[in-house]
């Protein structure tokens, strides 16, 4: 695959998890040097209507302390043009389990423009925040 110098990756990594992990490795060994955003508290909430269980700036401190991680910000918005514009990398990064759906492929058009490539890597599967979320409520309930 090829080695890109500036790569960017964003999610919530929220309770983070060894798909997290992966995905940050992954992208890592295809970069010289690694941007990983993390979203905001704000951001989070207007478009997955819940909060977090992680405030962005613990979840910020561990993403960070990652040492494939070179640089950690706090991610404001879902727009990749302008995080790219802020950045300015030569890839982005996310899990396959996005391939194919319609947010990425407009993205992937709209990176293109500056030669971005998105990389879809391999996802870790059987693990997410949802489900670890999911199984914590049950136990608390009992």
């Amino acid at each position: 695959m090829k080695k890109y110098k500036i790569g960017y990756t964003q999610g919530v990594y929220d309770m983070f998890h060894i798909g997290h992990l992966n995905l940050i490795n992954q992208a890592k060994e295809l970069c010289d040097y690694l941007i990983v955003g993390v979203n905001s508290d704000a951001l989070v909430e207007s478009y997955k209507h819940k909060s977090t269980v992680i405030l962005e700036d613990e979840r910020a401190a561990i993403v960070g302390n990652i040492k494939a991680v070179d640089k950690c910000v706090i991610a404001n918005t879902l727009d990749k043009v302008a995080s790219y514009k802020e950045y300015h990398y030569d890839a982005i990064f996310i899990g396959d389990d996005w391939k194919g759906n319609e947010r990425w492929k407009k993205t992937e058009e709209e990176l293109s423009v500056f030669g971005v490539d998105v990389v879809y890597l391999h996802h870790t599967k059987g693990v997410s925040s949802t489900s670890l979320r999911g199984e914590h409520d049950q136990r608390i309930k009992g």
